[in-house]
């Protein structure tokens, strides 16, 4: 009876902790997935000033782990020579760069397009705020010997590139046209497997537009059908290149693979 009472109590004691605990604390204790889950949940109370200081830490904390890991696989690339693009006329071309210095004003007119048609995720505003944008696409102009076929490695096009995309004058008719055909309407974000090899693919992996506010949101077009948050997961567990998740690695991918992963924070 004594060693249930103090079972029992120990539980109780874990239970409250837990009631007192701060999403932000529960994420930083090791809890990334449920936290996200558990914001999902929430829907769109996520915005309410109950909620919102608490989700806002979180997605502070994600991208600053993001970014964190994006430097540590770009450093551990270079360091093997990986072929990436050197001569960079565009912000999209570039294998990692910085939020850009009008961030916000960029923001406010991505808004502004998209509006007609819902929301742009928390999630993609804050990989933007406090990421960049990230490129490890191989240069096959340079040397068409890629290092890894259908590695399928990561990319998120720069927000001054996806703002002159939706601004473009037919933007908002391709829009239309998908919303009356299949109800969704969404943000290019990146090439898809093929297209990064230089081989002719399909669509462009994008983000879907919400119809109302969200925190996150479906990633589709690629080969793993989940979130956009969850997706950078995928590509971390792979040291930046989803492709591979099929396994029977390379050699020398899997000793990047080994170097690299022990350095990556949960997101």
């Amino acid at each position: 009876m004594r060693e249930l009472r103090s079972q029992l109590t120990a539980y109780l004691k874990k239970y409250l902790l837990f009631l007192i605990m701060t999403l932000h604390d529960r994420y930083t204790a090791g809890q990334t997935i449920e936290v996200y889950d558990e914001i999902a949940t929430l829907g769109r109370k996520a915005f309410e000033p109950e909620y919102y200081n608490q989700v806002e830490a979180v997605l502070v904390e994600t991208f600053g782990r993001v970014r964190h890991n994006l430097q540590v696989i770009y450093q551990a690339l270079q360091s093997i020579n990986y072929q990436f693009k050197t001569t960079c006329q565009y912000n999209f071309e570039k294998p990692l760069h910085p939020p850009l210095d009008d961030t916000e004003n960029l923001l406010n007119k991505l808004d502004g397009e998209v509006r007609p048609f819902g929301f742009v995720p928390q999630s993609l505003k804050y990989f933007y705020g406090y990421v960049g944008g990230v490129n490890f696409v191989w240069d096959y102009e340079v040397n068409d010997d890629i290092l890894w076929p259908m590695a399928d490695p990561l990319q998120v096009a720069s927000l001054d590139a996806l703002v002159e995309s939706v601004t473009d004058e037919n933007w908002r008719e391709v829009m239309d046209d998908y919303m009356q055909e299949d109800g969704t309407t969404f943000l290019e974000l990146a090439a898809d497997v093929y297209h990064k090899d230089n081989v002719s693919g399909g669509p462009a992996y994008s983000l879907l537009i919400t119809e109302e506010p969200a925190v996150d949101s479906v990633f589709i077009n690629e080969p793993h059908e989940t979130t956009f948050i969850n997706y950078l997961r995928v590509c971390f567990d792979y040291g930046g290149f989803p492709g591979l998740a099929a396994g029977d690695y390379p050699d020398d991918y899997e000793a990047f693979l080994e170097k690299v992963k022990p350095q990556l924070k949960k997101i």
